[in-house]
């Protein structure tokens, strides 16, 4: 299913695409945010950014591997806010795009940057992994990913602050044990955290892995 499709979007700007697109973006005025993390949506998944600056009009971000493939994007904000987006130039894992709802207020979305610097961005990705514990080992799925901790679906009964671990692939997709501990429970559905974080670089570049190793030519 085309994730980014899935969401609400509006028509884009009168003129865009075109070659005005390009020269509007660069006349708004900028504002700079610094190592300000969100998630690129498209088709193939969903991928961990870093916004660079934004206009009114648009946005340009970093990211740790290739472009993703697809015309339907939206940028995702760590509190919720979502905005289709449409690319206009791409450099190695450099990225402008337009806001195809333009004009954003940025002051709205610098704000919400400086509001929520510690929340961390969630995937949803969903893959089996093997889970060790004392009561022995079994298959549970993570349902969506963090890189302070997960979200399980598993059929046997763990117990809150039980001590786990879970072996998932590194950024290179080799097997990396982590250790974590379940904070808590709602059916057979577990929240853990995990005591040994992933880096933003490492935690993007596994997300590539889990959903379109293809992007990762280093």
């Amino acid at each position: 299913m085309d994730k980014a499709a899935s969401s609400a979007t509006c028509p884009a700007p009168a003129g865009a695409p075109g070659g005005n697109a390009g020269a509007e973006q660069r006349a708004a005025p900028r504002v700079t945010l610094l190592i300000r993390a969100a998630k690129l949506v498209s088709s193939a998944g969903e991928f961990v950014c870093v916004i660079r600056d934004v206009s009114e009009t648009g946005v340009s971000v970093r990211l740790f591997h290739d472009l993703p493939a697809g015309e339907a994007l939206e940028l995702h904000m760590p509190a919720g806010a979502i905005h289709p987006i449409g690319r206009v130039w791409h450099r190695g894992n450099e990225a402008g795009f337009r806001f195809l709802c333009a004009p954003v207020a940025v002051e709205a979305l610098v704000n919400e940057a400086s509001d929520y610097p510690k929340r961390g961005l969630r995937l949803s990705v969903s893959l089996p992994v093997r889970l060790r514990s004392l009561a022995g080992e079994q298959i549970v799925r993570v349902e969506n990913l963090s890189q302070q901790g997960a979200r399980l679906a598993c059929e046997s009964l763990l117990a809150i602050d039980q001590a786990v671990q879970l072996e998932l692939p590194d950024a290179g997709g080799k097997p990396r044990q982590v250790r974590a501990k379940v904070r808590w429970r709602r059916a057979r559905h577990y929240g853990v955290v995990f005591d040994d974080t992933f880096t933003l670089g490492d935690f993007a570049r596994l997300a590539a892995r889990l959903q379109a190793p293809e992007l990762l030519t280093g």
